[in-house]
C-alpha cells in the first residue's frame, strides 16, 4: 500500500521526493501537490501547475531493476484514465499520454542514487491553455465535462502504478506496443537535440528505443527526443 504524503504548495514534488529519497523513505512513497511553483517536464522543460488544474505527484521507487520503467508508467496511466474517459488514449513515445491526439498527462523518470522518482502530471480542471504550446493539450474536464479532485484521481492510479512497474520488460514492450499508435507504422519527426530525423516509426528495441526506418531504407535507432507526428 502507497503512503502518499500531500503538500498544498511544492516548488517541484520531484525535488521533494528526491529530498525524502536520500534520507531513506520507503518505497512506493508518493509526493503529491495541489500546486507547483517550479514544475519540471522533460528536456528542462516547465510543467504549468497551478492550484486545482492538475494532479502532480511523485513515485519513490526503489525497484532491483529498471526495465524501461517510462513506457510502464505510461500504460499505468491508460489503464487509471480509461475508465473515465473511455477510448481515445494514445500514449506517444517515450513519456506523453494523449487523449485524442492531445496531451493529457505527461511522464518524467529521474534515477537518482538507485532510486527511480517518477514524476507524473495529468491535466485534470483545464478550460484553455496558453497558446505556442509545442503539442495541443486538454483536460480530464474538457474530455468529460466533469471536474476532478487530484486526490480521488491519483487513488486510481496507485494500483495501476504499483502492478506495470512489476512486470518484466519483455511484457512492458508487448503492451506498450498494442496500446501506443506511434510504435509502428506512424510518419514522425524527431528533434534530436538540434537535428531532425524523419521517417516511419519501426518498432521497439529490445530495451524500449523507438526504431525508425528513413525515407532511403536505413534504419536509426532514437534514445531520446521530441517525437511529433508528420500528416
Amino acid at each position: 500500500m502507497s503512503r502518499v504524503i500531500w503538500r498544498e504548495r511544492l516548488d517541484s514534488t520531484m525535488t521533494e521526493a528526491a529530498r525524502l529519497a536520500a534520507e531513506g523513505i520507503p518505497n512506493g512513497t508518493v509526493v503529491a501537490a495541489r500546486m507547483q511553483t517550479a514544475g519540471q517536464g522533460r528536456q528542462g522543460r516547465e510543467w504549468l501547475s497551478a492550484s486545482g488544474d492538475g494532479l502532480y505527484c511523485t513515485f519513490i521507487l526503489r525497484l532491483a531493476e529498471v526495465p524501461a520503467i517510462t513506457l510502464a508508467l505510461g500504460l499505468a496511466v491508460v489503464e487509471a484514465l480509461t475508465p473515465i474517459v473511455g477510448s481515445g488514449l494514445d500514449i506517444r513515445w517515450p513519456n506523453d499520454v494523449l487523449w485524442q491526439g492531445k496531451k493529457l498527462c505527461g511522464i518524467l523518470a529521474r534515477l537518482e542514487h538507485g532510486v527511480v522518482l517518477a514524476g507524473i502530471g495529468i491535466n485534470l480542471n483545464q478550460l484553455q491553455f496558453p497558446p505556442g504550446l509545442r503539442t495541443p493539450a486538454t483536460s480530464l474536464r474538457l474530455a468529460t465535462s466533469k471536474t476532478f479532485d487530484a486526490e480521488e484521481v491519483l487513488n486510481q492510479l496507485l494500483g495501476p502504478v504499483d502492478q506495470a512497474t512489476q512486470l518484466n520488460r519483455e511484457e512492458i514492450l508487448r503492451l506498450f506496443a498494442q496500446t501506443s499508435s506511434y510504435v509502428s507504422g506512424r510518419r514522425v519527426r524527431v528533434d534530436l537535440d538540434g537535428s531532425i530525423l524523419e521517417g516511419v516509426t519501426d518498432g521497439l528495441d529490445e530495451f524500449g528505443f523507438l526504431r525508425i526506418r528513413k525515407e532511403n531504407g536505413a534504419r536509426e535507432t532514437v534514445y531520446a527526443g521530441s517525437v511529433r507526428p508528420l500528416k
